[in-house]
C-alpha cells in the first residue's frame, strides 16, 4: 500500500483528498493547523491506516515530525500531496505587509520546504508531488495580489524542480484550479489580517471540492504534469495573454465590488 501525506487535510480538498486516497487503500499521514477538526477528521478513518499530526505548515519543526513520522510509522513515503494554503481579499494598496508576507509563506515557502526535506523518501520510493497551484499565478485577479504572487513563485518554483529531479525518477503534478468550494476562501484575510468581511467574487464556474480531488488522482494515474481542470479559466489566462486591456476590463466589471470606492 501506498504512503500519502497531505498538507491542509481538514477540510475542503485536502479532507476530500484524503477521503479518495483512504478510500484506495492508502496509508495516510495527514496535517493541519486546526487540530481538533483534524482529530475528528481522522476518527472517520481507519486508525491503523492513518496519522494525524497538527501544527502551522511553516513550521520547519512540523517538516521534520512529519517525516520521522513516514519513516518510523510506514517505513516510506510514495506520495506528498502539497494542499495546504491561504488567501486574501483586499485591495493591494490598503493591506498591511504582514498579510503579504503570511500568504507566501504558507502558498510558497511551506510547500518549496517542505517538498525539499521529502526528497530522501521520495527518492528511495521513487515517489510522486502533487501541488495545488492556482490560476491565479497566470493571470491578475483584483484584490488577491499576495496571492497571485504567491501561487505564480509556486508554479515557477515546481516547474524548476520538475525538470532537476527528473533523473531521480519522482514525478511531479502541478494542479491549476480556479475557484473551489473549499474553506480557503471562507477564511480568506481582509487587507488587515482578520477574516474578509465581504463575499468573493469570482470567473468561471465554482467546482466542488470532490470532483477536484477525483480530478486529481486521475490526472496521476496518467502521469500528468500539468492539470487544467477548468477550461474557461484557462481561456480566461489566454486572453490576458493576448489582450490584456479586454480581460481588465471584464474583470475590473466583475470584481467591482471588491474595489476601493
Amino acid at each position: 500500500m501506498s504512503v500519502t501525506l497531505i498538507t491542509g487535510a481538514a477540510n475542503g480538498l485536502g479532507w476530500e483528498l484524503a477521503r479518495a486516497c483512504h478510500a484506495r487503500g492508502d496509508r495516510l499521514i495527514l496535517t493541519d493547523i486546526d487540530a481538533a477538526t483534524l482529530q475528528a477528521r481522522c476518527a472517520e478513518l481507519e486508525p491503523e491506516r492513518v496519522l494525524a499530526l497538527s501544527g502551522d505548515i511553516t513550521d520547519a519543526a512540523l517538516h521534520c515530525a512529519l517525516f520521522q513520522a513516514c519513516r518510523e510509522r510506514f517505513g516510506r513515503l510514495d506520495l506528498l500531496i502539497n494542499n495546504a494554503g491561504i488567501t486574501h481579499r483586499s485591495p493591494t494598496t490598503r493591506t498591511d505587509p504582514a498579510v503579504f508576507r503570511k500568504v507566501m509563506a504558507v502558498d510558497y515557502q511551506a510547500p518549496a520546504e517542505l517538498t525539499l526535506a521529502a526528497l530522501p523518501l521520495l527518492r528511495e520510493s521513487r515517489g510522486q508531488v502533487v501541488t495545488i497551484g492556482s490560476m491565479a499565478g497566470w493571470m491578475p485577479v483584483l484584490g488577491r495580489a499576495g496571492y497571485c504572487a504567491a501561487k505564480s513563485a509556486l508554479g515557477q518554483f515546481f516547474e524548476v524542480l520538475r525538470a532537476e529531479l527528473s533523473l531521480d525518477g519522482i514525478h511531479l503534478l502541478l494542479v491549476y484550479p480556479s475557484f473551489l468550494d473549499t474553506s480557503i476562501e471562507r477564511h480568506a484575510l481582509g487587507a488587515d489580517g482578520r477574516p474578509a468581511g465581504h463575499a468573493r467574487s469570482t470567473i468561471g464556474k465554482v467546482r466542488g471540492a470532490d470532483w477536484m480531488a477525483s480530478q486529481i488522482l486521475h490526472a496521476l494515474e496518467r502521469r500528468q504534469e500539468r492539470l487544467f481542470p477548468d477550461r474557461a479559466s484557462w481561456f480566461a489566462s489566454l486572453l490576458w495573454r493576448l489582450a490584456p486591456g479586454f480581460y481588465y476590463r471584464q474583470m475590473s466589471r466583475r470584481f467591482a465590488g471588491e474595489l476601493p470606492r
